[in-house]
């Protein structure tokens, strides 16, 4: 053990050096592979496979990669109008949209606003496990730094489509359009498109198939944003 300590001591920054550069090299290349290549699973769906049997649920994942030419241009407008509407000229982090965020959140007590685009929401759910510390948000906006650094923004918002929960056991667009609508993702109409938008904040809780009067509410800001942004070319 003394024999351990000791070479630790001697060569710690040689050690330090070493993990850095093998970190950087290993995220490189996985960011770089899925410019091109899909995740089977994400840390999410194994996070929540264990959660769902801790509380005894027999939840199985619904999950089938499809190519962004086979979603409605409805989805990605929606997705884009409801969580990140400079989607397509920030560089991953929108600094308006936190100093929204917080000027929002100090004069609210009851609810809060995130600012998080869809570039780190995609980076967060493809290369990080979920949690709610600096550490994560850390390595999240890395990561954010990285897909928009070797993906397109094509590629950004196909990942994102596909790996996003959206509801108990649901990922991504195709799954959700058969649960909730019980048609592929590129039939989606611009009405279902939005209710499918919505859920993201709270997938958990809320099910486009029969949405609250909050829901129909939000469908209604969303439809109109989507009009404001017109078409939007990936």
């Amino acid at each position: 053990m003394n024999r351990i300590l000791r070479y630790v001591a001697l060569h710690g920054i040689h050690i330090i050096k070493a993990l850095i550069i093998s970190f950087f090299s290993i995220s490189v290349f996985f960011a770089i592979c899925f410019s091109f290549l899909h995740p089977r699973r994400t840390p999410l769906m194994v996070k929540r496979h264990f959660q769902f049997k801790e509380q005894q649920k027999e939840m199985a994942i619904q999950y089938q990669w499809v190519p962004l030419k086979k979603i409605s241009p409805h989805m990605w407008q929606a997705v884009i109008a409801a969580e990140d509407n400079r989607f397509m000229t920030h560089f991953g982090i929108d600094l308006g949209a936190i100093k929204k965020a917080q000027e929002f959140n100090k004069k609210s007590t009851r609810r809060k606003r995130g600012a998080s685009t869809i570039s780190q929401q995609t980076a967060k759910n493809v290369f990080l496990w979920p949690a709610r510390t600096y550490l994560r948000k850390g390595f999240e906006v890395y990561f954010t730094v990285l897909i928009e650094t070797f993906w397109s923004k094509k590629r950004i918002m196909e990942m994102y489509l596909n790996v996003i929960e959206m509801g108990p056991g649901v990922y991504g667009v195709e799954a959700a359009s058969r649960k909730y609508f019980n048609k592929p993702a590129y039939k989606l109409t611009r009405g279902q498109a939005a209710m499918i938008a919505i859920t993201l904040p709270n997938p958990l809780k809320r099910n486009p198939a029969a949405p609250s009067a909050y829901m129909y509410r939000r469908q209604e800001e969303i439809l109109s944003l989507m009009w404001k942004l017109g078409k939007i070319d990936l």
